[in-house]
């Protein structure tokens, strides 16, 4: 299953610090104010409290969420009675657009402030402060589900931007609330209300983390990426010791194809969060977001071997921490062997064969998604060798995982139009179209495909590697390369307009431009791709 898809249900994993129990100050040794982003926010605290409450908020924007709760304590410490700081803690169990929320963390929290919903806000000093307090109380409401609350939390932070429309937190703030009401997937409208939002503050306010940083989750799709170019460039300077922001440029970069800097970004991510972690006593960051992201960039560059190194290094965590993730979790990328089986899969998709990385199969423990990541890559790489036989076979394993999974699916209550059902259902789709295509019936299984395919074109637009691990009209173009030049060309554009770069579908397409003796464009298509390739392992030429 496809990290962007993934993304939606995904934990504290994914910013890419771990969670570890909060350390005596300094917080963050090496860091300051201005080396995670540069906030103003009014507040009624002791001036002791400050420096503490100010890097906890600039944290939270950046999604650093367990250093900004530590800090928030400390601020409590110094000010018992400072009701902004339990605010801001209690902010730190809401992950709006991962859509995840520990909300009886959150209420524990605000449970030491006051005992009831009255008394809490009450202990805003001002107008402003309570109206903060109020919006926390809705977020955590005990009546209503996630979905309802998020979307009378939205209204509340709506109501504090109107109220107070000089507070670019409160601006921030309700720009990211609507982001995490789009529970099924990216509404394009409430993604540019929220980029509308933030993009004259981003020219104003050039040092915000949490502008910068929403905006560019506003636009992080293949359509949209151009606009967030400018804050992509920006984030990562704006807050150079924090890792996700570090790691946030390169979703706008992903989505145009940008495989240099991709890598680049990652890779200073991971730098900072390696360095953090040896400084706190934990285990060094080898699997989740970050990897999953850096190896797809150097598949893309043609590095197969570093995308291999950090697949074994990631292996080689899950082996000394076995085991896959707790009963019912949906999101691969929380453990070790989860992470592992998703680069595994798209390493097998995009690097030449391997047979050492296909031997790679460690038991994949209680994650389902794992399961059948295993299983639906067997079958996909069986239907590109044409193999009808190894194809039947795991087809049958895929298809067995894949029950298992949408039965926990189904015990979760995750709605009919989940982006993350809809994905699912469109790889077995393409798993039941390959059987007739490799039993001889090209016509009916081509005809399959393409259906396949127009399920996939409909899907919301996601950050990240392609939604489907194995691009359906991708899939297609390879099939008709041989017979039907024309129609390949136009898959391959198509595919390429879903997932810009990729270099995969820049082969077909490049091939199916030669084909048609379109010279002039096939060799624009070959200087791009080997830019692209520049710093690949062995290249013969651009295609392999």
């Amino acid at each position: 299953m496809a990290a962007a898809v993934l993304a939606l249900q995904v934990s504290a994993a994914v910013a890419h610090e771990p969670v570890v129990p909060a350390p005596a100050a300094p917080a963050e040794p090496g860091t300051g104010p201005a080396s995670v982003g540069v906030v103003k926010f009014a507040n009624s605290g002791a001036p002791a409290a400050q420096a503490d409450f100010t890097y906890g908020l600039a944290q939270l924007h950046n999604f650093q969420y367990p250093a900004a709760a530590a800090a928030f304590r400390r601020a409590q410490v110094v000010d018992p009675g400072f009701a902004m700081a339990y605010w801001g803690e209690a902010m730190t169990y809401n992950h709006p657009v991962w859509m995840q929320q520990d909300a009886a963390a959150a209420r524990a929290v605000l449970a030491r402030l006051g005992p009831d919903r009255a008394t809490r806000v009450a202990k805003g000093q001002t107008e402003r402060e309570r109206a903060y307090l109020d919006a926390v109380e809705i977020l955590y409401a005990e009546t209503g589900d996630k979905f309802e609350r998020d979307k009378r939390y939205a209204l509340a932070m709506q109501r504090l931007h109107e109220r107070w429309p000089d507070d670019i937190d409160a601006t921030a703030f309700y720009a990211l609330s609507l982001l995490g009401t789009a529970h099924a997937g990216r509404d394009v409208a409430t993604y540019m209300k929220s980029f509308a939002l933030l993009d004259d503050l981003f020219r104003q306010y050039p040092q915000h983390p949490g502008i910068t940083h929403y905006l560019i989750h506003s636009v992080d799709d293949a359509a949209h990426a151009p606009l967030g170019l400018q804050a992509a460039r920006a984030y990562g300077e704006i807050a150079p010791e924090s890792s996700h922001a570090l790691h946030m440029s390169s979703h706008i970069y992903l989505a145009l194809g940008l495989w240099d800097e991709v890598v680049a970004a990652n890779e200073r991510s991971l730098a900072v969060a390696s360095r953090r972690s040896g400084m706190r006593g934990v285990m060094p960051i080898a699997c989740g977001h970050g990897p999953i992201w850096l190896n797809y960039g150097y598949l893309q560059q043609g590095r197969y071997a570093d995308a291999k190194r950090v697949l074994a290094e990631c292996l080689a965590l899950g082996r000394q921490h076995p085991g896959g993730g707790a009963a019912g979790e949906f999101n691969p990328e929380a453990s070790p062997v989860g992470a592992f089986y998703i680069m595994r899969l798209r390493y097998l998709l995009d690097a030449p064969a391997d047979a050492e990385v296909m031997g790679w199969t460690p038991a994949a423990g209680n994650l389902p998604y794992a399961e059948f990541l295993r299983d639906y890559g067997d079958a996909i790489l069986a239907v590109r060798k044409q193999a009808a036989g190894e194809f039947a076979a795991a087809a049958t394993r895929a298809r067995a995982s894949a029950a298992r999974l949408r039965a926990e699916i189904d015990q979760a209550a995750m709605p009919a139009d989940d982006a993350f059902r809809r994905v699912l259902a469109i790889q077995l789709g393409q798993l039941e179209a390959a059987a007739p295509l490799l039993a001889g019936q090209r016509a009916v299984g081509l005809a399959q495909l393409e259906a396949v395919a127009r399920e996939e074109d409909a899907l919301p637009a996601a950050f990240g590697p392609p939604q489907v691990d194995e691009p359906t009209r991708e899939l297609l173009g390879r099939l008709l390369a041989a017979s039907d030049p024309v129609q390949a060309r136009q898959q391959f554009e198509r595919a390429l307009a879903l997932n810009p770069g990729r270099v995969d579908a820049r082969r077909g397409l490049l091939a199916a431009t030669r084909a048609l003796g379109d010279s002039a464009e096939a060799d624009a298509i070959e200087a791009q791709l080997n830019d692209a390739l520049r710093r690949a392992d062995a290249r013969s030429g651009a295609a392999r």
